[in-house]
C-alpha cells in the first residue's frame, strides 16, 4: 500500500508548478482529479515547448498530468459549481495556482471551501505572494528567474544575465507545495485539523539560492563574480568547471592544484603553489590549454584512480547508453484510457524498496467526468 492511498486531491492547477506537486502526490499513491475547462482545458494541453505533438497534445502536458484523472466543469455555470462544492466536501485537499483572487471570486477560496469541508488541506501556488508591487504580474518561469537574481549564477563572467535551461522555479514550487501538503496531512493525521499551505514562486526561487543569498550577506555584500571561462559556481575557486577535451568535455569539482599539477603533467600549474579564490581565472585559462591535448577518457584514466572528484559530460543518448543508467529503470511506459503509450520517467522516490511507477498515462479531456459523477456526486 502506497502511503497516500484513500487520499482524494483535487487539482485545479495548470501549466507546470501545480501539475508538478500534484503529480508527486499521485506517485505516492493518492487518486488525483485535475478540474478543467470545458472544450480547452489546461492550456498546457496546447502549451508546445517543442514541435513535439503527442495524441494531439504538448509533450509537457503529458509529462506532468500521468497518473491523473480529467473532470471538466465551467466554474461560472451555477450547477457545474454545485457538482464541484460536492466533490469538494469529499477532498483531502485542494489545490490551484491561479492568481491572487481569483478562487475568491469563483467562491472556492480557502475559507469557502473550509465551510464545506472543515478540515481540508487547502495547497496554492502563487507567482509571488503578497508583493505590493508584483501582484498581478504573470508567474512566469523565466520572469521569476530574471527578478530574483538567478540569472547571474550560471553563464561567464562576460555573458550578462543567463537562463537555466529548465522552468527550475516551476519545479521547485511545485516540490515545495508537494512538501508543505504532506505536512499538512500528516497533523491533520495527527489531530484532524486543516490547513492552509501557501507557496510562491518568488520565495521558492529566493530560498534555491540560500547557500549564495547567505554568502552574499555575510560577505560584505559582494555581488557573485563568475569565472570568465568556465564557470559552474560563482563562489567555487579553481579548477570547479567543465572543460573541452580533444573529443568531448571533462567535468572538475573542487581538487588541490600541485596535486592536478602532478597527475595531469602540466608544468604550467606549478607556478600556482595555492588555490585561491583570486587566482582562479588564471588556473582556468592553463587548464583550458592543457585539457584539450588529451581525449575524456584518457584524462579519466589518470584522475579517478586519485580519487580526483571528475566525470565526463553525457547528452541524452550517451546518458541512455550508459550501463549505471540502466540499472536505475528510469523510464516507464504509460498508456492513455484510448490506448496510446508513451514513454516518460518514473517518480524518483523508492519505499521499502518499492519503486513508485505506474501504467496510468495523461487523461483526455473529461475522460472521467462519468466515472466520478458516479463514484463520488452520486448523479
Amino acid at each position: 500500500m502506497r502511503p497516500l492511498e484513500d487520499h482524494l486531491i483535487v487539482d485545479f492547477s495548470q501549466f507546470l508548478s501545480g501539475p508538478s506537486a500534484s503529480l508527486r502526490l499521485a506517485d505516492l499513491g493518492a487518486r488525483v482529479i485535475k478540474i478543467e475547462k470545458p472544450i480547452t482545458g489546461d492550456i498546457c494541453r496546447t502549451l508546445y515547448c517543442s514541435d513535439l505533438i503527442m495524441n494531439e497534445e504538448s509533450s509537457i502536458f503529458h509529462t506532468i498530468n500521468r497518473n491523473k484523472e480529467s473532470f471538466t466543469a465551467d466554474l461560472k455555470d451555477a450547477e457545474d459549481l454545485k457538482i464541484i462544492k460536492v466533490l469538494l466536501a469529499k477532498a483531502d485537499v485542494v489545490m490551484h495556482n491561479f492568481r491572487p483572487g481569483v478562487m475568491q471570486r469563483i467562491g472556492l477560496s480557502y475559507n469557502d471551501v473550509k465551510t464545506i469541508n472543515p478540515n481540508v488541506v487547502y495547497a496554492e501556488i502563487s507567482g509571488y505572494g503578497n508583493h505590493p508591487d508584483l501582484i498581478k504580474h504573470p508567474g512566469q518561469d523565466l520572469l521569476l528567474q530574471s527578478l530574483t537574481a538567478l540569472t547571474w549564477l550560471t553563464g561567464n563572467k562576460n555573458d550578462g544575465p543567463v537562463a537555466m535551461g529548465l522552468s527550475i522555479v516551476d519545479m521547485l514550487a511545485g516540490a515545495h507545495l508537494a512538501q508543505g501538503i504532506l505536512a499538512a496531512l500528516y497533523r491533520k493525521t495527527v489531530n484532524n485539523s486543516g490547513a492552509l499551505v501557501q507557496v510562491s514562486m518568488l520565495e521558492s526561487a529566493i530560498d534555491f539560492q540560500f547557500e549564495t543569498i547567505t554568502t552574499y550577506f555575510n560577505d560584505g555584500g559582494e555581488l557573485p563574480v563568475r569565472t570568465k571561462s568556465n564557470n559552474a559556481h560563482a563562489y567555487l575557486g579553481a579548477p570547479y568547471g567543465i572543460y573541452k577535451t580533444n573529443d568531448g568535455f571533462l567535468a572538475l569539482a573542487m581538487g588541490s592544484i600541485p596535486v592536478l599539477a602532478d597527475l595531469l603533467k602540466c608544468d604550467a600549474l606549478l607556478q600556482f603553489p595555492e588555490n585561491t579564490f583570486e587566482l582562479r581565472n588564471d588556473i582556468k585559462k592553463v587548464l583550458v590549454k592543457h585539457l584539450k591535448t588529451q581525449n575524456t577518457a584518457y584524462w579519466l584514466a589518470i584522475l579517478e584512480p586519485a580519487d580526483i572528484w571528475c566525470a565526463k559530460v553525457l547528452n541524452y543518448q550517451e546518458l541512455f547508453k550508459e550501463e549505471g543508467f540502466k540499472v536505475l529503470d528510469f523510464i516507464q511506459r504509460v498508456t492513455m484510457g484510448d490506448g496510446y503509450s508513451y514513454e516518460t520517467t518514473r517518480c524518483p522516490i523508492k519505499i521499502d524498496g518499492e519503486l513508485l511507477t505506474s501504467s496510468k498515462g495523461s487523461p483526455k479531456l473529461g475522460e472521467h467526468n462519468k466515472k466520478i459523477l458516479e463514484e463520488l456526486i452520486n448523479i
